[in-house]
């Protein structure tokens, strides 16, 4: 189950958008719109309209959600990318424009009832404990009562509470079932859900795409509406940019009075001596090894600089605007005894005036405790008024981090001479010591591949020379972006790749994204002071990879992006997730048979989309297709993933993959939302290709990573032993 309105509400903040005053959506929506080439003036056909939608904003609509905004920013941003993600599925569907007005304004405000929800409770650092669950669920009724009073439509209204509606009825408080929930309330839900799913949180990092398709497809039938799931599966996997893009020119059309304009009030530099300084400082803060965190008087998390990310595995944009508190990292004292909130080092410093020194034990990365000295400094303005307090965090443990580890690999690095990032021999074989060292760990390693988009147009107009600049710029730019430990290095041409140690597929895609944003709003020179884009594909070390196997996974990433329009970022695949393959209830031949694995498997997603990413298995590991029936597939790997550093002789093998799909009757206790529900079952067969490879020592172990490998791109995972006869009974 999917609890959406606990996971996104209490426990997660985003990234603030920046504030400007009114003109925050307008803004945010303009800047959306010039990277997707669309007018920022209405076109004729929507002035005709009269878009309510617009008015809506700039009246009542608008004025709450700057309210929920000041209230908390973090909802505010999820509420924002989910209203436009629904505009961009309500104009797939082709809802008529009074429909795709409502969706959008509920999607904007479904959030608005936190305005009466407690601080302590939105911004507490961890899990809510029951109580508090009680208060936030009634957020919708707080909802009800806000939009009531603001005289919104009753339809926005319904959208907003029936979105908390479970498809089978068997939520007691909404007692609605199927399709009398109605439609705009069932992809109110998904989307809700998928925001939530694909953000980072401070006690979770963002999911993949691929896992948060998979976790909607398990509750298709309970929590969602399974046909509305499967047709957002289709719209992520095929056209995600109609969910982020390409819907601003509407959402802007008729913002263009006066009054609007002039409220658009922008920080006054008092010099450009104080504006340089204050780069410095930030970029200064920013990147130093040691953690930086600032809060204000009521211990808001204001800064999270790389070295706090570093230490303890919380991205700055789940923590910018948390509550500080010691619970927040587990903080215990030299006796391993926690710390209580009341007793924060940074709450002390504020409170005296005077800094604070303690060491101190807390979570870090991948749940590991480390030792931290922390130094609390108070911040007060001139007339000694608590401003705040800095803290400084010191890894006092012993250990080399896995970031230092890789951070050596950079020692004596041969460079491109035009760029000075890496080169291809040396991403080569850095890229195996990467995957190696993340393998060891079981830690994250994601890989960027990017490319710069109609790079010939730019030698053929402007020169070589242009060329070269723009190469070196987007050169400048990634190296700029990313942390230290990660490398940067240029492919081939205009082609760039970027490991990312110790960082998952959903921070690496959205690292990728500011940094194609960043691009796109730069001007050059060297082109007559236009700007270019580039395309980005993204994938994650899975289980079973190959140096080659995640390079190609990355390369199809990048073409996908190509093929969608470029100028965006896709990624492909959900990482190590899978647990070792147990060896109860299949054979590990060391007798006569040549099976060295046959198993069954189960994802929850439908079979043309197992199929779809079974291709790219097939792809990626260069294997041949053998056989196919209507059923069934056999393909040959050219050779098995390796173990370790071990030099071994190629193994091929033969791997028999054969789909079915299993409907099985579903209800809920009172009799709810009664019917068949799809689950799609593979059966597995791993074998050596040639008859003497099934003694090699290594072989049992080889086609084990392959097995872990194939369910990484099927979403799958083994199902029990008396799941084995379902496949039959549906062959």
């Amino acid at each position: 189950m999917i609890d959406t309105p606990l996971a996104t509400d209490a426990s997660t903040t985003f990234t603030p958008l920046p504030t400007v005053g009114g003109a925050l959506l307008l803004d945010e929506l303009r800047s959306i719109a010039r990277e997707d080439g669309h007018p920022v003036e209405p076109t004729v056909n929507e002035s005709r309209h009269e878009n309510q939608l617009v008015k809506g904003r700039l009246g009542p609509a608008a004025g709450l959600f700057f309210a929920l905004r000041m209230k908390h920013a973090g909802t505010a941003a999820h509420s924002l990318r989910v209203a436009v993600a629904a505009s961009g599925w309500a104009a797939h569907r082709e809802l008529s424009p009074a429909d795709r007005d409502l969706l959008e304004v509920a999607a904007l405000l479904h959030d608005i009832g936190k305005l009466g929800v407690a601080d302590e409770i939105l911004r507490k650092p961890g899990r809510l404990d029951e109580a508090e669950v009680r208060t936030m669920s009634q957020h919708r009724q707080m909802a009800t009562e806000i939009l009531s009073g603001a005289g919104a439509p009753v339809e926005v209204i319904d959208t907003i509470v029936t979105a908390a509606a479970r498809f089978d009825g068997s939520d007691a408080e909404l007692p609605l079932v199927g399709e009398q929930i109605p439609l705009g309330g069932r992809m109110l839900a998904i989307l809700d859900a998928w925001d939530s799913m694909t953000t980072h949180h401070v006690w979770r990092r963002a999911l993949s795409r691929e896992r948060a398709l998979a976790e909607l497809f398990s509750c298709a039938g309970t929590q969602f509406d399974p046909a509305l799931v499967e047709q957002f599966a289709q719209l992520v996997t095929n056209q995600q940019s109609l969910l982020d893009r390409g819907v601003a020119s509407r959402w802007l059309s008729g913002l263009t009075c006066s009054q609007v304009r002039q409220w658009q009030p922008r920080p006054v530099k008092s010099s450009v001596a104080d504006a340089v300084e204050e780069i410095f400082e930030h970029s200064f803060v920013v990147n130093m090894h040691h953690g930086v965190v600032f809060v204000d008087a009521q211990s808001r998390i204001l800064q999270w600089n790389n070295g706090c990310e570093r230490l303890t595995g919380v991205p700055t944009e789940a923590a910018i605007g948390r509550q500080w508190a010691p619970s927040l990292l587990q903080m215990s004292d030299n006796n391993n005894e926690p710390i209580d909130d009341s007793a924060c080092p940074a709450t002390r410093a504020i409170k005296s005036g005077l800094p604070v020194f303690q060491r101190v034990d807390l979570i870090g990365r991948s749940g590991r405790r480390i030792k931290v000295d922390l130094q609390a400094m108070p911040i007060t303005d001139s007339r000694g008024i608590p401003l705040g307090a800095t803290m400084l965090l010191q890894d006092a443990s012993s250990e080399v981090s896995l970031e230092e580890r890789c951070q050596s690999l950079h020692a004596e690095m041969t460079r491109d001479p035009l760029t000075q990032v890496a080169n291809r021999a040396e991403f080569d074989r850095v890229l195996t010591l990467f995957i190696d060292a993340h393998q060891e760990t079981g830690l994250p390693c994601s890989l960027i591949m990017s490319d710069i988009d109609h790079f010939k147009s730019i030698n053929d107009t402007h020169g070589h020379q242009a060329g070269d600049e723009a190469i070196i710029t987007f050169a400048t730019l990634l190296q700029s972006m990313c942390r230290s430990g990660d490398l940067v290095a240029r492919y081939g041409g205009e082609e760039f790749a970027v490991l990312c140690a110790d960082c998952d597929i959903a921070t690496a895609t959205a690292r990728a994204e500011q940094i194609r944003k960043r691009l796109a709003e730069m001007t050059h020179a060297a082109i007559n002071n236009h700007s270019f884009t580039a395309s980005f594909g993204v994938a994650e070390l899975q289980a079973g990879d190959k140096p080659e196997t995640m390079l190609r996974r990355s390369d199809r990433a990048l073409l996908a992006a190509k093929e969608q329009g470029r100028n965006q970022v896709v990624q492909l695949g959900e990482g190590m997730i899978d647990k070792p393959v147990k060896q109860s209830w299949f054979s590990w031949s060391k007798s006569t048979t040549r099976t060295l694995i046959e198993t069954n498997l189960s994802t929850n997603v439908p079979v043309d989309l197992a199929i779809q990413k079974l291709q790219g298995f097939i792809s990626d590991h260069q294997a041949n297709i053998l056989r196919v029936t209507d059923d069934q597939v056999t393909i040959e790997t050219p050779d098995s993933p390796t173990i370790g550093h071990r030099k071994e002789k190629p193994v091929p093998f033969l791997i028999d993959v054969k789909f079915a799909q299993h409907r099985h009757e579903r209800t809920n206790t009172s009799g709810l939302a009664a019917g068949q529900y799809v689950e799609t079952l593979v059966q597995v067969n791993i074998r050596p290709r040639r008859d003497r490879d099934h003694r090699t020592n290594s072989a049992a172990e080889r086609a084990r990573l392959l097995l872990g490998s194939l369910k990484s791109y099927l979403m799958a995972h083994e199902v029990t032993e008396s799941s084995e006869l379902t496949i039959a009974k549906n062959s």
